[in-house]
């Protein structure tokens, strides 16, 4: 059987809050209009010559009970106040000879711009390394977007974000940020 390489990707997130901690993530999964899919998650390669639809056109294409990859950022809590957030970042190659890059993080205190901006360095970092860009990875991402950009080999970088508070009286509260494979 040849490999099976998705053709279209979509990113997604939601959020949601319930007195049981896997419930949480049940009602982020619906809020991100995944919850219908077996879910497997996958390493953070992004395909050549594979296409980034709408939310909305890939949310249409799912099929309840399919088998669908993804890269998933999650983060759960269910202390007061406490900030949460998932995100998944994408770095896009010049032209279709080489594969993309997707990386995900998840954790506490970071707020929306701060996450989208850690996921778009590590996935920029990872393809530029493979693409045999260099650069100083202690310098700060704007420094080093700079150099990938003028090294024409790293074209386009993006990200989706969820952060959420926990809820005040103490509910878990789930974020979820995903990429979405699709097949032919």
């Amino acid at each position: 059987m040849a490999g099976m390489v998705p053709s279209r990707m979509f990113f997604t997130r939601g959020m949601g809050k319930h007195r049981n901690n896997l419930q949480s993530f049940e009602v982020a999964l619906r809020d991100a209009g995944i919850a219908q899919c077996n879910l497997v998650r996958v390493s953070s390669i992004f395909p050549q010559r594979c296409k980034i639809v709408s939310p909305r056109l890939g949310l249409r294409e799912l099929i309840p009970g399919q088998i669908t990859f993804c890269v998933m950022a999650e983060e759960r809590t269910n202390e007061p106040n406490r900030l949460i957030s998932a995100g998944i970042g994408l770095a896009l190659p010049a032209g279709d000879a080489h594969y993309g890059y997707i990386s995900e993080h998840h954790g506490f205190g970071m707020t929306e711009r701060k996450v989208g901006d850690f996921v778009e360095d590590m996935a920029a970092s990872m393809l530029a390394s493979t693409v045999g860009v260099e650069f100083d990875a202690d310098a700060d991402y704007d420094k080093r977007r700079e150099i990938y950009r003028m090294s024409g080999q790293i074209v386009h970088t993006r990200h989706v974000v969820q952060t959420a508070e926990g809820d005040k009286n103490g509910l878990w509260t789930c974020v979820v940020a995903a990429a979405i494979f699709l097949f032919d």
